[in-house]
C-alpha cells in the first residue's frame, strides 16, 4: 500500500484537542487495510516527527433514520478504522497549517 493511500484525514475533535496537548496523540482517520507499521511510517514522513505509539481501532457503521416529510429515511453511516499516533516528547503535528 503506497503511503499517500494510507492517512486519510485528521480528526479534529474536541476530545482530539485535549489529547494533543496533554498527551502528544493525534487522532486520524486511515484505510482499513492499513496495519500499525504503514501508520508509522506514513506519519514520519509526511509529518517529519518521531513516532512512539500507535493505536488503532476500528468503528463500526450505525444505522441512522431521519424523519423528513417524504417520511423516514434510513440509512448507514459506514464504518471506518481510527489511528492514535503518540509523537515523541517535544514534537508536535501542525495540522492547522492548511486552512
Amino acid at each position: 500500500m503506497n503511503l499517500s493511500e494510507v492517512l486519510i484525514k485528521p480528526i479534529l475533535t474536541e476530545k482530539a484537542n485535549s489529547q494533543q496537548e496533554k498527551l502528544h496523540r493525534y487522532a486520524f482517520k486511515v484505510a482499513k487495510k492499513a496495519n500499525k507499521l504503514e501508520i508509522k511510517k506514513a506519519i514520519e514522513s509526511f509529518y517529519g516527527v518521531t513516532v512512539v505509539g500507535v493505536n488503532t481501532s476500528v468503528v463500526p457503521g450505525k444505522n441512522k433514520s431521519r424523519f423528513t416529510k417524504a417520511g423516514v429515511i434510513s440509512g448507514r453511516k459506514p464504518a471506518y478504522k481510527k489511528a492514535y499516533v503518540t509523537v515523541a516528547e517535544g514534537e508536535n503535528i501542525d495540522l492547522y497549517s492548511n486552512i
